[in-house]
């Protein structure tokens, strides 16, 4: 007789969804409580228990229920204005416990940016934005002018940048802002919204300024993933046309002394423009005593100095906005160099010169104020000192930067190891941008074409093929380098060229030859070997397309060697003949398979 056995529900999971129907009922209740409450004006200590189910919550969804109901229930208490400045000494006790109930809450979403859940990642940072935008739009109706809620901001630009860890899961280790976050703020936020960006900018560079990289090592890396993904900075006022915070997209006054306005002692939740007037005033003066010539987009309707505009005019302002994108940028660029481990130091540095020259310097108020940091990045060499190289002749040819030893640090990187290295395409571009002008002095391009055929030597062939018509460029644009192909060879014993010396113009390298690469005639590889071949003929052909040599290595090349029609077919066999004069001696006559004889090895 069989016995069967019916199947029992797991425990856990009937207690498990017992325990849920408890938390989104109380949830609920607490919501319902605190609604009616508002609407009556009556007591709202609900609200604390509703947070303490919050903070105290463990699974994702219910903390993600909690967050929700807390913040419908936030946005009717602000909307209902019972945050504002004004009322009685009791009104103000129960601003100041609302306050510190909302501060509690706001700190607790800042932590969730590092949940390990990515919905409260999201959801929580979603949820301060809006915020920002009731805070924001109630304080504006009680105040003569728009006003953007500062203090709230502040503590979402201090979450972005320092990454406190999540009340659910503390045991994170890095500081890291996460990328969907970073994607979140740049797409919705920050690359679309002005005044996100002017007081994200202008927090951060204050930020930046007062923390210790010792304490917060990953502060550079975030503030820098932040900044290099802008792309959309105005380059006219026109542009300045969207607003998270509407109030703040009407028409300012025009520019007169910023009215001191009382902003409610409760709480702090104005733009504190009298608290942090005199710091405003010393930074912004700074930047009002000199700009650029290529300045056009100054403010034409105001002759105010920016250090006298309000926020509401400096957001109106393009001038304002890259006042504090210069000076973000200005804080972070000696962090990146402050960072202790040396490879990460490297790592950002070679991140913020990607995008110095395209991303960064046109919108500079004073792009020479970058001068110091770049020229301290050539000293790392390699990658890093070449890029630091660019933005220096940027600043050179745009930007009148005064800078004699640029050629001779970029003689400097003319070693062994450029010809090997992955980052040599981007080299020789640079390069070639750097020597392109007809005014540079024949000596020292002399010099940069001699060392390259030296180093042609020992070079890959990869490397060869773009340093060969590299140099027929440059003999091209520069007939007076044409005797270092056309000396005699016995003018050449010994010598002239001095490979150690720093300075290229001191090398004597125009009164050598360019006896390297004629060298590579005989070159075993036939395509480099056929490349060379053009130093001898007549200069009739047009300079050659640098990017079509760039891109080489050793499987192109093998596949070009491959793939090459053969014109004539080269021969199989040699007819040896009846006479073969073998390595000395006198012609002995032979019969048979000569190499069969010649690969015996036994006697």
């Amino acid at each position: 007789m069989t016995r069967s056995v019916p199947p029992l529900p797991p425990p856990s999971k009937r207690r498990k969804i017992q325990k849920d129907s408890e938390f989104v009922k109380s949830t609920q209740n607490l919501e319902e409580q605190l609604t009616s409450a508002a609407a009556a004006n009556t007591s709202l200590n609900p609200l604390a228990d509703l947070l303490d189910l919050a903070l105290t919550a463990t699974d994702a969804q219910d903390t993600s229920k909690a967050i929700y109901s807390l913040y419908r229930v936030f946005v009717i208490i602000i909307s209902g204005g019972k945050l504002g400045p004004g009322g009685d000494e009791a009104a103000k006790v129960v601003k100041t416990w609302l306050w510190d109930r909302l501060n509690s809450y706001v700190d607790f979403l800042c932590g969730l940016l590092k949940d390990e859940e990515r919905l409260l990642r999201i959801s929580s940072l979603q949820i301060l934005f809006s915020l920002q935008k009731h805070l924001s739009s109630s304080v504006s109706s009680s105040e003569s002018q728009p006003q953007f809620h500062v203090s709230h901001f502040r503590k979402i630009v201090s979450s972005l940048l320092l990454c406190p860890p999540s009340a659910r899961s503390p045991q994170s280790s890095k500081n890291v802002l996460d990328p969907d976050v970073l994607h979140l703020f740049h797409e919705t936020w920050f690359s679309v919204h002005d005044d996100v960006r002017w007081f994200f900018l202008r927090e951060a560079g204050s930020l930046i300024n007062m923390i210790s990289i010792s304490q917060h090592p990953d502060l550079p890396a975030n503030l820098l993933a932040i900044l290099e993904g802008l792309n959309t900075f105005p380059t006219e006022a026109s542009e300045l046309n969207a607003w998270w915070v509407s109030e703040l997209g009407s028409k300012p006054l025009k520019p007169k002394p910023s009215k001191k306005g009382a902003a409610g002692a409760d709480d702090g939740s104005s733009d504190e423009e009298e608290e942090k007037e005199g710091d405003e005033d010393d930074w912004r003066k700074f930047f009002d005593e000199d700009t650029t010539a290529k300045d056009t987009n100054k403010p034409k309707t105001s002759g105010a100095r920016l250090h006298k505009l309000t926020i509401h005019q400096s957001l109106h302002s393009l001038s304002s906005h890259r006042v504090v994108f210069t000076r973000a940028w200005l804080a972070l660029l000696p962090k990146l160099s402050a960072v202790r481990d040396v490879s990460i130091s490297k790592s950002l540095s070679l991140r913020a010169l990607n995008v110095m020259h395209r991303g960064v310097m046109p919108h500079l108020t004073r792009p020479v104020l970058i001068m110091d940091w770049v020229g301290g990045s050539v000293d790392y060499g390699g990658t890093i000192g070449l890029l630091a190289l660019n933005a220096l002749f940027v600043l050179m040819k745009e930007y009148n930067l005064d800078y004699p030893s640029f050629y001779t640090r970029l003689y400097a990187f003319l070693d062994r190891d450029v010809l090997h290295s992955k980052h040599r395409a981007r080299f020789f571009r640079l390069t070639e941008l750097f020597l392109s002008s007809t005014h540079i002095p024949a000596t020292l391009l002399a010099s940069f074409i001699k060392r390259l055929a030296r180093l042609s030597l020992s070079a890959p062939p990869a490397a060869v093929i773009m340093i060969i018509p590299f140099t027929y460029n440059t003999l091209k644009r520069h007939p007076a380098l044409m005797a270092m192909i056309h000396r005699p060879d016995a003018d050449l014993s010994p010598d002239p060229f001095d490979p150690s010396e720093p300075n290229p113009l001191l090398t004597h390298a125009i009164e050598s030859s360019l006896w390297e690469l004629n060298s590579h005639r005989e070159h075993y590889l036939s395509g480099v070997s056929t490349l060379t071949k053009i130093f001898s003929e007549a200069f009739t052909k047009p300079g050659y397309s640098m990017e079509d040599f760039l891109d080489h290595t050793y499987g192109t090349l093998f596949d070009a060697d491959v793939n090459r029609k053969i014109k004539k077919e080269p021969p199989v066999a040699v007819d040896m003949g009846k006479q073969l004069q073998l390595f000395s001696g006198d012609p002995e006559v032979v019969d048979g398979d000569v190499v069969s004889d010649l690969w015996s090895f036994t006697a």
